[in-house]
């Protein structure tokens, strides 16, 4: 398509040039894009699908994200022989071997109500003897252990302050991957970080780190001292407690997990309620289904029971060592903590029916949940 001279434009005059230089651009996009095939980029002012800026969002999720700081008493095992001269001399030490050290460490964590419940990451507090909470408007306070639940990583914190601002919940089960998420928290002491990028799987569990996995992951930058802060849609709104990341250098690899904001709350509500976490309880133990049996069983996906506790739901249900579990209240199971999550997210009492292979038959078992034993 050959473009006018600067003469012909003058020849025309500029208004009738104007109006037909604006009509050529429209001509030469729709060209550009019957050749391609492309849309105009996402988030562009074609499309509107991105805001320019997420500094509302942020804006909206601060006050309730907290820096976290803790001192924990180390002790090393003492030996006397260390307080005879001979040793001393030898090793050069005046004096015996220090007995205790202190260490600090960093984290964050999320303010959750306005009565000062905040939740953080338990392997951030655990063994504190002090815990100190920076707020983002610059207040401080000591904060008192209300609980911890080891299973899922999760401590229940308490702080005395007034005109406390708790952060809105989303809903994680909305979230999809794709979706922008913005992870706010403390990273190596760089208080109120933060930064965005993508949902990139839900569910995700079989990781070995937790007890009850079922991890939202991301790759939003989430690095040590993160831990405990809070992972936000784009209108701020809480979708994850950060948790943990993939990297074997220990930095951010763009593999960050957080646990879901619904399950989050619910251990709190537990601990504050009862002091501990109330669970489903089904009483099986389980491994994945190896290849050798899924081939000659047929069945392609599933757990093997590898063991039935003694007067538990299961065993009352007809459950035994060596059937394979297909599903759980009609939804597939692979993954074992994925499972273990779904129970603990019952309440006793819940009913449950299991799909069960066993000896080439497809049978139905169904029961009542029992209450989790606490260890």
């Amino acid at each position: 398509m050959k473009l006018p001279g600067v003469g012909d434009w003058r020849a025309l005059g500029w208004p009738v040039a104007t109006g037909l230089m604006a009509a050529l651009l429209i001509l030469q996009t729709l060209h550009y894009r019957e050749l391609t095939g492309r849309a105009a980029a996402p988030g562009s002012a074609a499309t509107g699908a991105a805001p320019a800026s997420y500094a509302a969002a942020v804006r909206r999720a601060t006050p309730a994200v907290v820096n976290i700081y803790t001192r924990k008493v180390v002790r090393r095992p003492y030996n006397p022989l260390f307080d005879e001269p001979y040793f001393q001399r030898l090793f050069r030490r005046g004096t015996a071997p220090q007995r205790e050290r202190i260490q600090r460490s960093l984290g964050s964590g999320v303010i959750v109500s306005a009565d000062g419940y905040l939740l953080t990451n338990n392997h951030v507090i655990e063994g504190a003897s002090d815990i100190l909470v920076l707020l983002a408007d610059g207040r401080e306070a000591i904060a008192t252990v209300i609980g911890t639940d080891p299973d899922t990583d999760l401590a229940v914190l308490d702080i005395d302050l007034p005109d406390l601002q708790p952060i809105p919940v989303g809903n994680p089960d909305a979230a999809e991957v794709g979706d922008v998420v913005l992870a706010i928290g403390n990273p190596y002491g760089f208080e109120q970080s933060v930064s965005q990028g993508i949902i990139s799987a839900t569910g995700r569990s079989g990781l070995q780190l937790n007890t009850y996995e079922n991890f939202i992951q991301t790759d939003a930058a989430i690095n040590p001292g993160n831990s405990g802060g809070a992972l936000l849609d784009a209108q701020g709104n809480l979708l994850g407690i950060n948790t943990a990341i993939i990297a074997p250098t220990g930095g951010s690899q763009g593999i960050g997990l957080a646990i879901p904001a619904d399950y989050a709350i619910k251990v709190l509500q537990d601990i504050v309620a009862h002091g501990y976490v109330v669970r489903g309880w089904l009483g099986v133990e389980v491994q994945p289904l190896p290849a050798r049996v899924s081939t000659t069983t047929g069945a392609h996906t599933g757990l093997v029971v590898s063991d039935v506790e003694p007067d538990s739901p299961a065993q009352g249900a007809g459950v035994h060592p060596g059937d394979i579990l297909l599903a759980l209240n009609g939804t597939a199971t692979s993954q074992g903590r994925n499972a273990m999550y779904r129970i603990a997210l019952m309440a006793p009492g819940d009913a449950f029916e299991l799909e069960i292979y066993r000896d080439g038959k497809l049978i139905r078992l169904a029961g009542t949940l029992g209450q989790r034993p606490q260890d």
